[in-house]
């Protein structure tokens, strides 16, 4: 059995907030951003879209990309950090509105790392042959437990959500290598306490080790070199800590997927929604080697190898 990505989603919100909108909220500037950041504008839910609504627009596409039917679907993992409710599940949510009545639902806490954590266990039900089809979804809205009143973390989020449906693939393709991590001690530098409170400094040293370092580390895993990878996707949180990741892997500028400057950090779901754009303007095809990576609050960090078709 090797798991792999049969069908991608994605939801993006309509409602834009650009640069120039947060200079009337907080003490900032377009320039200060873009240059910091590399984030443009980022999408923003409407007041009455849910989580759950997210991930059920990003799975439904997913499902449908897959050419399965919901009730094909044995297993729902959502990766988020603002659940509708503490509970039930999105997951539970979700198998509710799609219909999905032989699936078991559960959500995986690992803030922006958390799809790839998702991945990584439904790897594991299906390379054991317990199940043959997982759904998998980052869906976040972040601007619910963001301070608009903070410049600091004000400027960096956004909404959205990814879907995944991983299945068995043929021999040689779908997910190659895989990293998992979590450093507990760093947990004081990115939480939540009614709203998101980061340490931008130890946050950033963090990230451009970790990420560098995992994406190194899944490729060896993997039995491949840096010359063999076709993109690299890492989790959009700051454009200075993505190229880092991307000058590790001595990647040209084109091999680096980024929608941060569309959509800035979504969280869990920043993963899945560059993935399904760069299968939208068809720069992934068949056999192409990919690196996800990313890193969250917890400390968390994650990375999967794979090679892409069915």
């Amino acid at each position: 059995m090797n798991a792999g990505i049969i069908g991608m989603g994605s939801y993006i919100p309509e409602k834009i907030l650009a640069n120039s909108d947060l200079e009337k909220m907080v003490d900032t500037s377009d320039e200060w951003i873009r240059t910091r950041t590399g984030i443009v504008e980022r999408r923003i839910a409407e007041e009455s879209m849910k989580t759950s609504h997210m991930a059920r627009y990003a799975a439904e596409e997913a499902i449908k990309d897959a050419g399965i039917s919901a009730e094909e679907i044995d297993l729902i993992i959502v990766a988020t950090v603002t659940p509708d409710n503490p509970f039930p599940s999105v997951a539970c949510q979700l198998q509710e509105s799609l219909g999905a009545k032989n699936a078991v639902g559960m959500d995986v806490s690992a803030a922006c790392a958390g799809f790839i954590y998702g991945l990584v266990v439904g790897k594991q039900f299906i390379e054991t042959g317990t199940y043959k089809n997982v759904l998998v979804v980052g869906a976040e809205k972040l601007s619910k437990i963001t301070d608009w009143k903070d410049r600091n973390t004000a400027v960096l989020f956004g909404d959205g959500a990814g879907a995944a449906i991983l299945s068995n693939v043929s021999e040689g393709r779908g997910i190659l290598s895989f990293e998992l991590g979590s450093d507990g001690t760093g947990a004081k530098h990115l939480y939540q306490n009614e709203f998101i409170h980061m340490n931008g400094r130890e946050v950033f040293k963090f990230a451009v080790r970790q990420m560098g370092e995992s994406s190194l580390n899944v490729v060896h895993k993997a039995g491949l070199s840096k010359e063999d990878v076709d993109f690299l996707i890492p989790h959009q949180a700051n454009i200075r800590i993505m190229e880092a990741s991307r000058e590790r892997l001595e990647l040209p500028k084109e091999k680096m997927v980024m929608t941060i400057d569309k959509f800035g950090n979504t969280s869990s779901a920043s993963i899945p929604m560059a993935l399904k754009e760069a299968l939208k303007d068809g720069r992934i095809q068949e056999d192409h080697t990919i690196v996800l990576v990313g890193f969250g609050g917890g400390l968390t960090w994650g990375a999967v190898a794979l090679r892409w078709g069915r």
